[in-house]
């Protein structure tokens, strides 16, 4: 069973209008658990990419990410938890709608960005200590997993910087092209009024900025602090050498991995991506299609009749 497009519009901006009337503390606390929910997607994605692509090519080990993935986002829609990226579509929706302010946007992004941080780093630092290394820092390199996560956040930071600013452009496209499907995910997820058509209706757009590359602010919150810690605590593997040549042509080349690498060169152009691609291309796009057709009570200026009985 599923809800028609234009009923699916108005219980989004519903949603967004509950999301953007939640107080300060239930944004951080939900904004927690999402972050570390998109953080367990993204640690399972480089478990079980590990190696992958060496025995079955690079397409298939992009395949087995994407699949595993989308659990972020299923606990974090099917629990009510509040995420950045979902919140960029559904604010701005319910503000187009009349149900919401801009003040109340602006404010629900700020803390759940915030709380997603947190949860993010958590679930990076618990990885990092835990599973990718055992918190055995003293050896030489951490295992197949951390150097895995370490190669991820390269990917993610070095491979934009050593091209300057199209590296910039490229990696705030990529952001546009992730929060166009998660909010896809997100609406399909709406449309569903089962739990079996929420799940698979989830699942598939997730897999499918996962596998084809795009960039999740809230992901890389996890990805490029774990690939960092475990290069901080295995400064070698920047020098190590394999058959001769540098095991990550990128982390020799720039000697290293920053902080400022993080922000600059990923978590900052994919944010301002990710708010483009869900507030423009899903919430606007979809306003504009079915903002004729909302029933009245749906439409920005309505005014609820009194409900004052006369005498």
């Amino acid at each position: 069973m599923a809800n028609p497009p234009v009923m699916t519009v108005c219980l989004a901006g519903n949603a967004g209008k509950y999301k953007m009337s939640l107080p300060v503390g239930q944004l951080l606390l939900r904004g927690f658990m999402s972050g570390v929910y998109i953080a367990v997607g993204a640690a399972l994605c480089t478990v079980c990419g590990t190696e992958v692509a060496k025995y079955l090519g690079a397409g298939i080990g992009k395949l087995i990410g994407g699949a595993v993935f989308p659990v972020g986002l299923i606990a974090t829609v099917l629990t009510g938890m509040e995420l950045f990226t979902g919140d960029a579509m559904l604010g701005p929706l319910a503000a187009m709608m009349g149900k919401t302010s801009w003040g109340s946007v602006f404010r629900n992004w700020f803390f759940v960005y915030i709380g997603n941080l947190i949860g993010s780093l958590a679930w990076a630092y618990l990885m990092v200590m835990g599973p990718f290394t055992q918190g055995a820092l003293a050896a030489a390199e951490p295992n197949a997993f951390g150097m895995n996560a370490v190669a991820i956040a390269v990917g993610k930071t070095l491979t934009y910087k050593s091209v300057g600013n199209i590296g910039l452009w490229s990696c705030f496209l990529n952001g546009i092209g992730c929060n166009f499907l998660v909010n896809l995910a997100i609406l399909l997820g709406i449309t569903a009024k089962e739990f079996i058509g929420k799940f698979f209706g989830i699942w598939f757009p997730i897999m499918a900025f996962v596998a084809i590359g795009f960039e999740h602010c809230v992901a890389n919150m996890y990805f490029l602090p774990a690939g960092l810690w475990i290069y901080q605590a295995f400064p070698g593997i920047a020098t190590k050498m394999v058959d001769g040549k540098p095991w990550n042509a990128l982390l020799n080349k720039f000697g290293g991995l920053t902080w400022g690498d993080v922000w600059l060169w990923n978590i900052i152009p994919a944010t301002l991506g990710n708010i483009i691609g869900g507030m423009v291309f899903i919430g606007v796009v979809y306003f504009l299609c079915y903002r004729n057709e909302f029933p009245e009570e749906h439409r920005p200026g309505y005014v609820p009749p009194s409900t004052t009985v006369s005498k």
